[in-house]
């Protein structure tokens, strides 16, 4: 009966973690992906392909982690296969500053070399610690807090060039 215990347990604990964490989840599925229904089918598809492979994670403690993980497997994986022109039919005739600064915030990060964007990423849209970005992405916390230095570095300099900066000369 014991093997079922676990079994039966591990699977209430990954419900419970999907349950506090769907909003994590959908921002870090959303700061990758940049559209809600593909955010939203990737986190899905993550809960899935967790729930599936449930029997493979060794160690509960690093449930969230590897979770993470399925989830930015998963939008990577949607990007490479994004291969469709998505046409806006509405056009605005203007922008509010603020949707102005969030597009020129989202270029920005975009631009930034994948290595960087990803720590962006998970750092600031998935509000992970150093530490646990570090265990996500297996690499030293050293690295993690010098590349969050250095891409912050390169957003600041690309959002306070003549161009558009005025929005972000006082950050």
């Amino acid at each position: 009966m014991g093997i079922f215990q676990n079994k039966n347990r591990k699977k209430d604990l990954f419900l419970a973690l999907v349950t506090s964490e769907k909003t994590h989840l959908y921002r870090i599925a959303f700061a990758y992906l940049g559209h809600e229904d593909d955010a939203l089918d990737a986190v899905d598809e993550s809960i899935f392909l967790g729930l599936i492979h449930l029997r493979k994670l060794k160690k509960e403690e690093y449930m969230k982690t590897w979770l993470i993980r399925i989830l930015i497997n998963e939008c990577k994986r949607v990007l490479r296969n994004r291969n469709r022109l998505v046409v806006s039919e509405e056009v605005p005739d203007t922008i509010s500053p603020s949707q102005e600064k969030d597009l020129a915030l989202q270029m920005s990060v975009e631009a930034l070399p994948e290595e960087l964007k990803e720590i962006i990423l998970l750092r600031y849209y998935g509000d992970l610690t150093v530490k646990d970005t570090a265990e996500l992405l297996s690499i030293p916390q050293g690295t993690v807090a010098t590349r969050t230095k250095k891409a912050l570095s390169l957003l600041k300099e690309d959002l306070t060039k003549e161009e558009g900066g005025s929005l972000y000369e006082n950050c």
